[in-house]
């Protein structure tokens, strides 16, 4: 395999340069600034030197990387696959793993597990590539990763407050697969396909299911772009799904072109899982591709540590690279990552990645989530942990997306205390109260809770 085999783990907290990240070498710094080889690298962890090469220097590799773990998996359970095949994103999405007997060939089933599974029909199946997979653990059904994407039998008990729809997307659909809630912009739901289908998704009624409520093709889109260009007050789009990188690029090309030819769209938005679950697909044609229809911004989903992966990395930067603002959306999962070490860990791998933690979600009342949702005091408790301990580059926004149609709102700890006369009482990081003087504000009471754009 190309490059410089990384291995990152958890424990890993130290930021490094990206290129070293990468697996690929560093420029050398000019001659009169260069220093020994022996002090340059006796500071670096010994498996992130990279190798010397002899002669001419040596053509950058542009092939994804393949962790160690990767590696062992693949060469195991599928070993008539080469390393092309296994970095061909089209061959994973083939060889998703999606019934019982694929998931018996890898992973040790819990009965809870294998009822699950046994018993499901209609939308949101299981499907994991190959490569996510190999990330999971294959003994223990309580592994996170693990998890979030193979059935359990939670998803059959539905709670009071769970609905099939919890965010009334239905109830602000303009045409189909197009959701026009806030005044300047849109949700454009242009497939129904992911390469992963996580268990809390919020779209589970209709992901993963051909015969299902909508219908994406490209006659609606042609249906929801009309629209789009009879509403002048739209400037913002958020492409989702499904999710948009499972089109193909010249099909992905042809969307993002048309919308890009609409004078008042101003910038558009992809939510994707693909780069954490299915890095394979961020390849050069690709981001060449993405480039054209600049100011293009990207959220991408992330959910553990564990999938901060050399691949991953690649993928990110690749992305980075091209000028594609990035931004991650973490849902709070109870037992997943509902602890504020853990996430800060993940917000601080994502920066690395030059991802910018955007949101942290309360799990939405989707029908069958309940074993998902912790209490909303968890999701304060981490952002305190978070807030005034680290940078606020690494603090994400914690919001509710509210049931029935709300939009976000926005949740944080409760920092303002009261008012002493002219001056507002504040509490820290560190629980301790300072004054600020705000004479102006004498007999307004702080709002302790914002709606989020």
């Amino acid at each position: 395999m190309g490059g410089v085999e990384v291995r990152f783990e958890e424990r890993h907290e130290t930021p490094m340069n990206v290129q070293l990240l990468r697996g690929r070498d560093l420029r050398p710094p000019s001659r009169r600034a260069q220093i020994s080889p022996v002090a340059s690298e006796s500071s670096l962890p010994t498996e992130l030197i990279p190798p010397r090469t002899k002669g001419p220097t040596r053509k950058k590799a542009l092939r994804f990387p393949v962790n160690r773990e990767t590696r062992a998996f693949y060469r195991r359970f599928y070993p008539d696959t080469t390393a092309a095949e296994w970095n061909d994103w089209r061959w994973q999405l083939r060889s998703r793993i999606r019934t019982l007997s694929e998931l018996e060939r890898i992973f040790v089933l819990s009965e809870d597990e294998q009822s699950a599974v046994a018993r499901h029909t209609g939308s949101l199946p299981v499907g994991i590539t190959p490569y996510y997979a190999s990330l999971m653990d294959r003994h223990d059904p309580s592994e996170p990763l693990r998890r979030t994407h193979v059935m359990a039998g939670g998803e059959y008990v539905r709670l009071p407050g769970e609905e099939d729809d919890p965010l009334g997307e239905d109830h602000d659909t303009v045409v189909p697969g197009l959701v026009h809630r806030y005044p300047d912009r849109v949700l454009f739901l242009a497939t129904g396909t992911c390469s992963t289908y996580c268990r809390y998704c919020t779209r589970s009624r209709l992901v993963g299911n051909p015969g299902g409520e909508y219908q994406f093709n490209v006659r609606n889109w042609d249906r929801a772009i009309e629209y789009l260009e009879a509403h002048t007050e739209v400037r913002d789009v958020l492409l989702s799904g499904g999710d948009p990188l499972t089109i193909g690029d010249d099909k992905l090309d042809y969307l993002l072109g048309r919308l890009r030819a609409i004078p008042h769209i101003e910038f558009l938005r992809i939510g994707s899982k693909v780069p954490s679950v299915l890095p394979q697909r961020i390849t050069k044609e690709l981001v060449n591709m993405l480039k054209k229809h600049h100011p293009l911004w990207m959220s991408l989903h992330f959910t553990h540590p564990r999938e901060l992966t050399p691949e991953v990395t690649e993928a990110t930067a690749r992305l980075a690279d091209a000028g594609i603002p990035l931004g991650s959306q973490t849902v709070l999962l109870k037992g997943i990552n509902d602890d504020g070490e853990l996430m800060k860990r993940l917000m601080h791998g994502l920066l690395i990645r030059r991802v910018k933690p955007y949101y942290l979600y309360q799990c939405d009342p989707i029908k069958g989530s309940g074993h998902f949702r912790t209490p909303v005091a968890k999701g304060l408790e981490i952002i305190r942990a978070l807030r005034g301990h680290t940078t606020g580059y690494a603090t994400p926004m914690f919001v509710i997306d509210a049931p029935g149609g709300g939009g976000k709102i926005l949740m944080a700890p409760d920092s303002v205390v009261g008012r002493d006369g002219d001056d507002l009482l504040l509490r820290n990081f560190e629980g301790q109260i300072y004054r600020y003087p705000d004479p102006a504000g004498a007999g307004e009471e702080p709002a302790g809770i914002a709606a989020a754009e």
